[in-house]
């Protein structure tokens, strides 16, 4: 698996997703931005979403697919992993889990938006933060960025102008590019390496954030 080449950000507004049903029609996910682009279910690199889960009930299963987990809207969830409890219930804090393991889920108190990750174990290495205040990450060539804004605005700075998200609106940055990020709110930020690029991994280069 390739990654795009040369720097740039692309806008990914929250008004043109539309929601389709899970793969196990449990409930409805909206698709932020996948690689490679226009993927299916079965042949995704990554794929970023938002779920919507109105009731209780199993989550679909991913072969080979790793998992990062954000509550963003709702009280959270008592998932079951693999027969083992995983207490969902602080918003904005990123949880990692197999795709693969059986998954269930029973809502705290009512329906939730969660911000899913989902990446291709031995392909690709995605990091999920959720930054507030400012964050100036660089994207090397061959990683991607995806900023999306999970509460209140956010602003991508590059030289020049200004790129405004709305909430859940979502950018998609590839280096090389330096890429500063600006929010009174929180926004994810979702680092992405392809092992088939050539590169070993992401390496330690968390956002550095400022309140």
């Amino acid at each position: 698996m390739g990654a795009p080449s040369g720097g740039g950000i692309r806008l990914l507004r929250a008004a043109d997703r539309t929601a389709t049903v899970w793969k196990n029609g449990g409930g409805v996910t909206r698709e932020i931005a996948a690689w490679p682009e226009g993927a299916g279910m079965d042949e995704f690199g990554w794929r970023v979403s938002l779920a919507e889960v109105a009731a209780d009930g199993p989550f679909s299963a991913f072969p080979g697919i790793g998992r990062t987990l954000t509550l963003a809207e709702g009280a959270g969830m008592d998932l079951t992993v693999g027969g083992v409890r995983r207490l969902v219930d602080e918003r904005y804090a990123p949880q990692d889990f197999p795709g693969d393991e059986p998954t269930d889920c029973r809502l705290l108190s009512g329906p939730v938006v969660n911000f899913n990750v989902m990446y291709r174990r031995g392909a690709v290495e995605a990091r999920t933060a959720v930054v507030r205040g400012r964050s100036d990450p660089t994207v090397a060539p061959g990683e991607m960025l995806l900023v999306v804004a999970l509460e209140g605005p956010a602003v991508l700075e590059r030289p020049g102008d200004l790129v405004e998200l709305f909430p859940y609106d979502a950018a998609l940055v590839t280096g090389p590019l330096d890429c500063p990020v600006r929010t009174d709110g929180r926004a994810a930020v979702v680092r992405l390496a392809m092992y088939g690029a050539g590169r070993r991994g992401l390496g330690r280069q968390d956002p550095k954030v400022t309140a």
